[in-house]
């Protein structure tokens, strides 16, 4: 199904697929996440019921306009994309040390990775394992000309090795921070409004080589449009090991709730984030 979509958008406009899903996003919405979609509308936005459950379908059908995207793009298809807070990308990829990119399930990251380039800077990004053949091969095709590597998340933690050497030569390394993958390490930090789990392990690899961290949201803001946010994450490196890890988490959960404020839609962790 995913060769078939791609071939059709090589010829549809995405505009179309748009509107057919957005009928059959419906029972989706109804049946699976639509009541945990609902509950983060209402308690984390305040929002009032009907507002609630007009938003949730519209979250949905955002959802999948930024999945149809991806294949989109897969068939070479172009979106307008603007940037704010190039400067501090553009800056990093010129030092000779490593930097984290620190990413999360919102919007639509995977543009990122076709406009945030580093000539003479290999990009490290930390993909999941158990993507469809057909996903991977897209991106491989994709990111050929773009000195970006993909890093599998292995249940045997290997991919941390990696994680460590290219930060010792001196290279990006792109991971998610707002989901637990592999370990059971986590932070507790409060984020719009109730405390919620964060994974300790991207905060902990970034303090414990003093490294510059970038927090990077690509937000949808039209039909073929979306606006990158590179905002740089400080910290006061002469604290503690730990206090390190709380300051620099307490930023990353501010940036984020600050892109969940001006783009509430567009939160795409489908459970219980907040127990």
């Amino acid at each position: 199904m995913h060769k078939w979509l791609v071939g059709l958008l090589r010829w549809v406009d995405v505009r179309v697929i748009y509107a057919i899903t957005a009928i059959l996003i419906i029972p989706f919405c109804l049946v699976f996440n639509g009541k945990l979609i609902y509950h983060y509308f209402r308690q984390c936005h305040h929002y009032g019921i009907m507002r609630a459950m007009w938003a949730t379908y519209i979250n949905h059908c955002l959802f999948s306009q930024v999945v149809i995207d991806r294949f989109a793009m897969f068939a070479g298809k172009h979106f307008h994309v603007e940037m704010e807070g190039y400067e501090h990308f553009e800056h990093l990829a010129k030092q000779s040390d490593g930097f984290i990119q620190l990413s999360s399930h919102v919007g639509n990251y995977e543009i990122a990775g076709y406009t945030l380039v580093a000539k003479d800077k290999p990009f490290n990004a930390l993909v999941f394992f158990g993507e469809k053949e057909s996903i991977m091969q897209g991106r491989i095709t994709r990111f050929a000309d773009t000195n970006i590597k993909m890093i599998p998340v292995n249940d045997d933690m290997s991919h941390i090795f990696i994680i460590d050497e290219a930060l010792q030569n001196g290279e990006i390394v792109s991971m998610p921070a707002d989901r637990l993958l592999g370990s059971s390490k986590t932070i507790i930090m409060p984020f719009l409004g109730a405390d919620a789990y964060f994974p300790q392990g991207p905060f902990r690899v970034a303090t414990m080589r003093g490294l510059d961290v970038l927090a990077v949201n690509v937000m949808k803001t039209g039909t073929v449009r979306y606006k990158i946010f590179i905002t740089p994450l400080t910290y006061d490196r002469s604290l503690s090991r730990q206090e390190q890890l709380n300051s620099l988490a307490e930023a990353y959960v501010k940036e984020l709730e600050r892109m969940m404020r001006l783009y509430p839609k567009q939160w795409y962790n489908f459970f219980e984030f907040w127990k």
